[in-house]
């Protein structure tokens, strides 16, 4: 059931759901462990049609989750693209059931670092297997098989969310019949590794990491998770935009302290992103996640040729890319691009003007809105649903 609130967003739908992977089916893992019992933590939003033709799966970045567009448990804030999610929005729930999972590894509910390990009934921490973007779509198809749907009508995502984007279309392409990926790449840069490394070494210098085991002591690496939330969060944004929320202005004082306290704005704002990551996010989990991240790289698994991994593709895509990303330059949207060319794909691709940074697919940017309107739209009537609504 849709219900709107006072903002006119979404309010509260429903409570967590919960798939369950039996031990008779386990999720078989690219490291070769079969894995098993897993939970995946999901949410929907809308309601599914008759012949199930309408649900959009939406897959969510590093550290979301899929409390999309309603209050956040932990937080009490709104959902991470509530903006796009409601009666009327670009995602519609009159007319699309629309799909969010925790990640395979996350901590928001989905089987993780933090879940008990039947063989010793304590938590796995960093005994839990190595995992991949495509073991993270295989527990998303095993939820979409749970739920009756043969084909997604769309599936769409920014950053690692667009990665699974990816995977869905490239390896499971007859059941993905329109793709979004935003702000991605078919494969993380060498550059986007060593941000990575820097953030994993920052939580692994922590004295309270303990080996992974902090859960058991009754402690968390914050400060170590802190540090990798700000070094991270640096490279979501863009020079301008960090220029024109802070430049070089003093935090609450009018000189300088001589010390290593917070002097400036933008040193009060980062410190602040990483205090309250801590209170959401566990560290075994972003460990594990970023690694995933790491590992991802189509053309590798595809004879070294991008276009491999797409070809005879039905699905129809979306490609947008943000001007002043640099974390997933523009770049490689147009190498995804070319490769689904050489394929004769059928795909779009812009390039928004935006001085926001990577994040921009999070924050209000018309034109983005309006490319994904269209693009929808578009989609939906040659998959048939046109503008029938669903109630």
């Amino acid at each position: 059931m849709t219900v709107q609130d006072s903002s006119g967003g979404i309010a509260d739908l429903s409570s967590d759901l919960r798939f369950e992977i039996g031990t008779d089916d386990p999720l078989r893992l690219d490291c070769g462990i079969d894995l098993a019992p897993v939970t995946i933590a999901y949410r929907t939003y809308g309601r599914l049609n008759a012949d199930k033709s309408n649900a959009i799966l939406i897959c969510h970045a590093l550290t979301g989750d899929h409390h999309v567009a309603n209050t956040h448990p932990i937080t009490g804030k709104s959902g991470w693209w509530q903006p796009m999610v409601g009666p009327g929005r670009i995602l519609d729930t009159d007319r699309y059931f629309l799909i969010c999972s925790n990640v395979l590894g996350g901590c928001m509910g989905s089987t993780g670092p933090l879940s008990i390990d039947p063989a010793s009934g304590r938590p796995w921490c960093l005994k839990f297997p190595g995992i991949t973007i495509a073991d993270m779509v295989r527990a998303q198809t095993r939820l979409i098989d749970h739920l009756g749907i043969d084909q997604l009508f769309c599936v769409i995502g920014g950053s690692m969310g667009g990665m699974q984007v990816l995977e869905w279309a490239a390896h499971h392409p007859q059941r993905v019949f329109s793709a979004i990926p935003i702000a991605t790449a078919a494969r993380h840069s060498a550059q986007n590794i060593a941000f990575n490394e820097v953030s994993r070494q920052a939580i692994l210098a922590d004295p309270n990491f303990l080996g992974g085991d902090y859960p058991l002591h009754g402690v968390k690496p914050s400060r170590g998770l802190a540090v990798a939330r700000m070094a991270a969060h640096i490279t979501y944004l863009s020079e301008t935009a960090l220029h024109r929320k802070f430049g070089r202005n003093l935090a609450g004082r009018d000189h300088f302290t001589y010390g290593f306290d917070a002097d400036f704005q933008v040193e009060s704002y980062l410190r602040h992103q990483g205090s309250t990551f801590v209170e959401r996010f566990d560290a075994n989990s972003y460990l594990f996640i970023t690694r995933a991240m790491d590992y991802f790289d189509l053309a590798a698994e595809s004879d070294g040729v991008l276009a491999n991994a797409f070809a005879r593709t039905p699905v129809r895509f979306c490609v947008v890319s943000f001007t002043s990303d640099w974390l997933f330059p523009t770049r490689e949207s147009r190498a995804l691009v070319h490769a689904l060319n050489a394929v004769a794909a059928n795909v779009s691709f812009v390039e928004i003007e935006s001085d926001k940074g990577h994040d921009a697919f999070l924050l209000d940017e018309p034109d983005f809105h309006a490319t994904l309107s269209g693009f929808i739209d578009s989609a939906a009537e040659h998959r048939g649903l046109g503008r029938r609504f669903f109630r």
